[in-house]
């Protein structure tokens, strides 16, 4: 399903925050005619707003009834109403409840206190007032989210809003930027959605101080633990440049199907054109993620998963830990699915396992910056870690691969299992 823009306003391709286009569908005759919204909950994640808060919008907006706690997901509109009158609606919510009214960002929580509702911007600070004439404000101070078991997606959108916060009080001087956005402050611009609900203090700061403490070890992983030795001498280096193009021809793309000839070949031509474009340049940082894409787009290739698993291979150097951030924006974009997933961590894989092997040791500070952009899932990135594979690499690479990945998963499996006590 295509992605658009949180704000519609924003023509950037690459702007990261991104939602689900809405899909609704007519059901019913006569008076008993209704639209359910299909993808509501999604869409609602993306804002990091719980679905009632949009679903009553829109009855309010269409003075129709609405469901506000289905249980079974469909959430329904009395009446007939077309998808893209309701996603106009919804640009007047992301407004009025999302946008931050200073800096216009998404990047807000929500804090219900003393009968006001107040926006607090991770991006910029500016902690702004909802509008109590409004006849949604009503509705939330009535239906404040009770204390108690939160969804995975709320608690997830938490932990991101205190890290973007503790980042941007502790700034971003680190070359590694433990919180996943880049060097310089910027935090805002890669940041990712936070949560809907009241944070109160002291809530969550020991499992916030135990994820920022753990992370920074895993950036700073001594390469004793892993020893490599690799021939860096002007000419091995010079040796290894030539022969990556061929290297690509040879690249398992990941799939038991086999390509067409033409879509193969594309995928050839993606990863020689990188490689060759940054040799012209001075180096791959230097090729722009805008040229890329378009050259993806020439081939036909942009929204195929195999075409990650040529970009991990193709488009970072030495320098990968670093380079991830000024990539994710792209990234994102293209990885669509858990398919594009799986086949970014297959070629990032064979990238260190096969061509980069001093860069092992780093296996961890690269899935940190991967799940901090949301460009793998927790649960790809735990299915993964849990098995060694010969679909990328041989069996002996994979396993030192993940063996170096152990303490980012183990990491992973224990924020997991704190949040489910917490629901206790």
């Amino acid at each position: 399903m295509a992605n658009i823009n949180i704000r519609r306003d924003v023509t950037d391709p690459f702007y990261r925050y991104k939602m689900e286009r809405l899909q609704s569908k007519i059901e019913g005759k006569g008076n008993g005619i209704k639209t359910v919204i299909v993808n509501l909950s999604s869409v609602a994640n993306s804002l990091a707003r719980p679905p009632s808060y949009v679903i009553k919008y829109f009855g309010f907006e269409l003075g129709a009834q609405t469901n506000t706690n289905p249980a079974d997901d469909r959430w329904i509109i009395n009446g007939a109403h077309e998808a893209s009158k309701l996603q106009d609606y919804l640009d007047g919510f992301i407004s009025k409840f999302v946008l931050c009214k200073k800096c216009k960002n998404p990047e807000t929580t929500v804090h219900i206190k003393d009968g006001r509702i107040t926006l607090d911007c991770k991006a910029c600070g500016e902690r702004s007032d909802v509008d109590l004439r409004l006849k949604l404000s009503s509705f939330i101070l009535k239906n404040q989210p009770k204390k108690g078991k939160k969804d995975k997606s709320t608690k997830k959108a938490e932990r991101k809003a205190k890290r973007e916060a503790e980042a941007a009080a502790n700034g971003d001087d680190d070359d590694h930027s433990r919180d996943g956005s880049p060097n310089g402050g910027s935090g805002s611009d890669h940041a990712e959605e936070n949560g809907d609900l009241e944070i109160a203090a002291g809530s969550d700061d020991e499992l916030t101080r135990r994820i920022n403490a753990e992370a920074k070890d895993i950036d700073a992983i001594d390469a004793k633990e892993v020893e490599w030795t690799v021939d860096m001498s002007e000419e091995a280096v010079r040796a290894r440049a030539q022969e990556a193009p061929a290297d690509m021809r040879r690249l398992n793309l990941g799939d038991d199907e086999e390509d067409g000839e033409g879509e193969a070949n594309a995928y050839e031509q993606l990863g020689s054109w990188v490689l060759k474009t940054a040799e012209e340049k001075g180096g791959v940082s230097k090729v722009e993620d805008v040229e890329i894409y378009l050259r993806a787009k020439e081939l036909g290739i942009e929204t195929k998963h195999r075409t990650l698993t040529v970009l991990a291979q193709s488009i970072f150097d030495d320098s990968i830990v670093k380079q991830i951030d000024s990539r994710a924006g792209m990234l994102k974009k293209m990885i669509t699915s858990e398919k594009h997933e799986k086949a970014f961590l297959g070629g990032t894989e064979r990238f260190v396992g096969n061509e980069k092997p001093n860069l092992i040791p780093l296996v961890s500070p690269i899935l940190v910056k991967y799940y901090q952009h949301d460009l793998v899932s927790d649960d790809v990135l735990k299915a993964w870690g849990s098995k060694a594979s010969k679909k990328y690499v041989d069996l002996a690479t994979s396993k030192k691969v993940r063996k170096s990945a152990e303490k980012f998963i183990e990491w992973l499996e224990t924020a997991e299992s704190e949040d489910e006590s917490d629901d206790e």
